[in-house]
């Protein structure tokens, strides 16, 4: 269902999020997010000109990834920021080399780059990026296993998404129809 249309408005802010993932020749995953926030009108900040349209943040992250989510390197580029003291933020996310894009990424992030040790809009963007390596990794593993010709591998544990939103309900039917197997998972487990 799309939104209801709205009232009477005008545009005050546009940010734009976007994602990709790769898979790198030498097996390993890269994951780029971008972050663009512009006005869509000109103004004068802190004695600089900023013509409708242009960015007032405009930063990138590249994350290098192994089959096990598990960062091998990592980058950030602040192309565009409101002062010239942001780029500073970009070198200490590389302490969040050795992190595991999963479980406990938000509380890494914050320890490596929270607060004043680094950028909101980058620990914003590197956020999103463990979803975006979840739907490249899962996926593309599957597209390239088809290729090979190999079949579907019988699971006998259920993949960590399935409980954790109500479509992957353990007792819905989204289980029901694609993995019946872990119908009541969650009560089998004492949970």
């Amino acid at each position: 269902m799309p939104l209801p249309p709205p009232a009477p408005r005008a545009t005050a802010h546009d940010r734009r999020i976007s994602y990709r993932g790769f898979h790198r020749e030498d097996g390993l995953w890269d994951i780029e997010g971008h972050l663009r926030d512009t006005k869509p009108y000109g103004k004068t900040v802190r004695g600089r000109e900023r013509a409708a349209g242009a960015p007032v943040h405009d930063m990138e992250v590249r994350v290098t990834i192994d089959d096990n989510m598990t960062i091998v390197d990592i980058h950030a580029a602040m192309l565009t920021t409101p002062f010239e003291e942001c780029p500073r933020a970009e070198p200490p996310v590389r302490q969040l080399i050795g992190a595991t894009l999963g479980r406990g990424w938000r509380r890494a992030l914050d320890e490596a780059i929270g607060s004043t040790r680094g950028c909101t809009h980058l620990r914003e963007l590197l956020f999103g990026t463990a979803t975006a390596a979840f739907q490249t990794l899962g996926a593309y593993r599957d597209h390239l296993r088809q290729q090979r010709g190999e079949p579907e591998p019988v699971r006998t544990t259920p993949p960590f998404f399935m409980g954790g939103c109500m479509s992957w309900d353990f007792d819905g039917p989204v289980i029901a129809r694609i993995a019946p197997q872990f119908i009541g998972w969650h009560r089998r487990q004492g949970q």
